[in-house]
Protein backbone atom coordinates (compact mmCIF):
# COMPACT_ATOMS: atom_id res chain seq x y z
CA UNK A 1 0.00 0.00 0.00
CA UNK A 2 1.21 3.49 -0.82
CA UNK A 3 0.84 6.17 1.83
CA UNK A 4 -0.33 9.65 0.93
CA UNK A 5 2.19 11.92 -0.80
CA UNK A 6 3.40 15.03 1.00
CA UNK A 7 4.30 18.51 -0.17
CA UNK A 8 5.78 21.33 1.85
CA UNK A 9 5.58 25.01 0.89
CA UNK A 10 5.64 28.14 3.02
CA UNK A 11 2.15 29.29 3.99
CA UNK A 12 3.06 32.94 3.29
CA UNK A 13 5.47 34.72 0.97
CA UNK A 14 6.27 38.21 -0.29
CA UNK A 15 5.31 39.21 -3.83
CA UNK A 16 8.09 38.09 -6.19
CA UNK A 17 9.70 35.83 -3.60
CA UNK A 18 11.28 32.57 -4.70
CA UNK A 19 9.90 29.77 -2.53
CA UNK A 20 11.02 26.19 -2.13
CA UNK A 21 8.60 23.36 -2.93
CA UNK A 22 9.40 19.93 -1.48
CA UNK A 23 7.48 16.86 -2.63
CA UNK A 24 7.77 13.24 -1.50
CA UNK A 25 5.74 10.12 -2.12
CA UNK A 26 6.23 6.83 -0.27
CA UNK A 27 6.46 4.39 -3.17
CA UNK A 28 8.48 1.19 -3.82
CA UNK A 29 9.55 2.19 -7.37
CA UNK A 30 9.94 -1.44 -8.46
CA UNK A 31 11.57 -1.78 -11.90
CA UNK A 32 10.17 -5.21 -12.70
CA UNK A 33 13.71 -6.58 -13.04
CA UNK A 34 14.23 -7.70 -9.44
CA UNK A 35 13.42 -11.11 -7.99
CA UNK A 36 12.10 -11.75 -4.49
CA UNK A 37 13.61 -14.22 -2.00
CA UNK A 38 11.68 -17.08 -3.66
CA UNK A 39 13.10 -16.25 -7.10
CA UNK A 40 9.83 -14.81 -8.45
CA UNK A 41 9.93 -11.57 -10.41
CA UNK A 42 8.66 -8.57 -8.49
CA UNK A 43 6.15 -6.83 -10.79
CA UNK A 44 6.94 -3.38 -12.14
CA UNK A 45 5.42 -0.62 -10.01
CA UNK A 46 6.79 2.87 -10.69
CA UNK A 47 5.94 6.53 -10.61
CA UNK A 48 6.45 7.59 -14.23
CA UNK A 49 5.78 11.34 -14.14
CA UNK A 50 5.56 14.19 -11.68
CA UNK A 51 3.92 17.53 -12.49
CA UNK A 52 3.58 20.62 -10.30
CA UNK A 53 1.38 23.60 -11.12
CA UNK A 54 0.88 26.98 -9.48
CA UNK A 55 -2.59 28.40 -10.09
CA UNK A 56 -3.00 26.00 -13.01
CA UNK A 57 0.28 26.87 -14.75
CA UNK A 58 2.92 24.14 -14.92
CA UNK A 59 6.03 25.25 -13.02
CA UNK A 60 7.94 21.95 -12.80
CA UNK A 61 7.75 18.45 -14.24
CA UNK A 62 9.90 15.33 -14.21
CA UNK A 63 9.85 12.02 -16.04
CA UNK A 64 10.99 9.20 -13.77
CA UNK A 65 12.76 6.10 -15.00
CA UNK A 66 14.08 2.87 -13.50
CA UNK A 67 17.06 4.57 -11.84
CA UNK A 68 14.89 6.57 -9.42
CA UNK A 69 15.04 5.19 -5.90
CA UNK A 70 12.12 4.22 -3.68
CA UNK A 71 10.21 7.06 -1.99
CA UNK A 72 11.19 9.73 -4.55
CA UNK A 73 11.82 13.20 -3.10
CA UNK A 74 11.91 16.34 -5.24
CA UNK A 75 12.86 19.86 -4.25
CA UNK A 76 12.63 22.90 -6.53
CA UNK A 77 12.00 26.65 -6.45
CA UNK A 78 9.11 28.75 -7.75
CA UNK A 79 8.71 32.54 -7.91
CA UNK A 80 5.29 33.60 -6.61
CA UNK A 81 3.71 36.89 -7.66
CA UNK A 82 0.25 36.25 -6.20
CA UNK A 83 -1.54 34.04 -3.72
CA UNK A 84 -2.42 30.65 -5.07
CA UNK A 85 -2.40 26.89 -4.96
CA UNK A 86 0.55 24.60 -5.56
CA UNK A 87 -0.82 21.31 -6.94
CA UNK A 88 1.40 18.25 -7.38
CA UNK A 89 0.46 15.12 -9.31
CA UNK A 90 2.33 11.82 -9.42
CA UNK A 91 1.37 9.46 -12.30
CA UNK A 92 2.09 5.77 -11.73
CA UNK A 93 1.84 2.51 -13.64
CA UNK A 94 -1.61 1.18 -14.49
CA UNK A 95 -3.01 4.72 -14.67
CA UNK A 96 -2.87 5.39 -10.93
CA UNK A 97 -2.65 9.06 -9.96
CA UNK A 98 -1.78 10.62 -6.61
CA UNK A 99 -2.44 14.31 -5.89
CA UNK A 100 -1.68 16.79 -3.15
CA UNK A 101 -2.05 20.59 -2.98
CA UNK A 102 -1.19 23.47 -0.66
CA UNK A 103 -1.91 27.20 -0.57
CA UNK A 104 0.59 30.06 -0.47
CA UNK A 105 -0.69 33.48 0.62
CA UNK A 106 1.22 36.44 -0.83
CA UNK A 107 1.29 39.52 1.37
Amino acid sequence: MIDAPRIHVPSTAEKGEVVRVRAKIPHPMETGWRKDHDGKEVPRNRINRFVCTFNGTEVFSADMFSGVSADPYLSFFVRVEESGTVACTWEADEGKTFKRSATINVA
